[in-house]
């Protein structure tokens, strides 16, 4: 990862992260040039994750944590840094309330409201700006479960940033267009406290260009030097007899039917693609969404070579981890620890995006002027960014 910038090595970019996960996003942020100051989890392997690779970490359910210090000073300690100092806060409120792929309760669910908890924070620290991500379906969940002409849950959270005074941008990004090897798309929504002219990342890499290096990642960019695959998961017999017979880039489609129909069971006759189902990956592709657990049959993740699931470590550098990078826990706790992680260059994005705009604004050239010292240059941009 990139150094931060310092001034007398004191970062000028602080950042809080909240349901931190194994740290994708805050790496990402960290590699683009910000500070994570510190990082906060209720999954004891996250913290255990985060600590163990020499990060800041705060342990519990963020209600609990603000019902007992509703001023937020249990992240401020952490840190060791002062309200007033914080660039940015970040974070995902866990969104499994929210995902397409499951029955969508939202507000009806206690993981549904956690975005209350991260407001909270946003209106208690006030920094100069946030980062909330989420997967996509929250972009179009109803307000009220129960009413599906009921207005959009987004516009109500958008209603609360705009009460607080923040200027705001949201939208739904493919992390492969940020030089992911996977498609992954997240609903992002950025603040702005002071009316900055904050953006959505624009995209760096596309499907065609004549470029190699802007176009798309594949999977074999991603995994094809890897030796020794590590730490995986195992298929049932039943499906390594059927993946066997499915050739790379194919799903149960390319079974011969007596024997889909064998394999599927009763989703056989059931509507929608099931791309899923006997999956076995491409190297010549981009990956796709990687899930908490690659060896469930409707949503398999299988080698393109070797019939077995993608490896932890595969997982990992589909995401954007460096190799160095040390997981926590059993093999299932590293997997759901890795699918749920923002990938790593998405977050590069957002936070060169942020520090772009911090520049922009800030009316001071980092640049050696004729009698100034490259210290006073920086500490006067340092007091422009913190808006001294």
């Amino acid at each position: 990862m990139k150094n931060v910038v310092t001034i007398d090595a004191t970062p000028i970019f602080p950042v809080i992260s909240l349901f931190s996960g194994a740290m994708g996003l805050d790496l990402g942020l960290i590699d683009a040039g910000l500070h994570v100051a510190v990082s906060q989890d209720y999954d004891k392997w996250c913290v255990e994750t985060i600590r163990k690779n020499g990060h800041v970490a705060v342990e519990g359910d963020i209600r609990t944590l603000i019902d007992t210090d509703p001023s937020c000073n249990f992240l401020l300690k952490a840190a060791k840094i002062k309200k007033e100092s914080v660039f940015a806060v970040v974070g995902g409120p866990p969104c499994q309330s929210f995902s397409t792929a499951g029955k969508r309760k939202g507000v009806e669910d206690e993981r549904g409201m956690l975005y209350n908890q991260f407001i909270h924070v946003i209106a208690t620290i006030r920094p100069r700006f946030f980062v909330m991500e989420n997967v996509k379906g929250l972009a179009s969940m109803p307000s009220d479960p129960n009413d599906k002409h009921s207005p959009p849950l987004i516009d109500h959270i958008l209603k609360k940033f705009r009460d607080l005074g923040y200027h705001t941008v949201n939208g739904v990004l493919d992390a492969v267009h940020y030089g992911t090897p996977q498609f992954r798309e997240r609903l992002v929504i950025i603040g702005s406290r002071d009316n900055e002219p904050i953006f959505l990342p624009s995209p760096t890499h596309f499907h065609m260009h004549q470029k190699a290096d802007m176009r798309w990642r594949t999977l074999f960019d991603a995994i094809g030097d890897l030796q020794d695959c590590g730490v995986h998961g195992k298929f049932t017999p039943a499906i390594n007899s059927y993946l066997d017979m499915v050739p790379e880039g194919g799903n149960w489609r390319s079974l011969p039917p007596e024997k889909a129909k064998a394999a599927m069971g009763g989703a056989y006759e059931s509507g929608g693609g099931k791309v899923g189902f006997y999956r076995r990956l491409s190297y010549s592709e981009p990956s796709p969404t990687l899930v908490t657990s690659p060896n469930q049959k409707a949503t398999l993740l299988c080698h393109p070579r070797e019939t077995r699931p993608l490896s932890v470590r595969e997982y990992a550098r589909i995401q954007g981890f460096p190799d160095s990078w040390s997981f926590e826990g059993k093999a299932t706790d590293c997997y759901r620890q890795i699918g749920n992680a923002v990938p790593i260059p998405l977050g590069r994005a957002i936070g060169q995006m942020l520090i772009s705009v911090a520049l922009g604004n800030s009316e001071i050239r980092v640049k050696r002027m004729r009698g100034t010292s490259v210290h006073d240059t920086m500490k006067q941009m340092s007091q422009a960014l913190s808006g001294k």
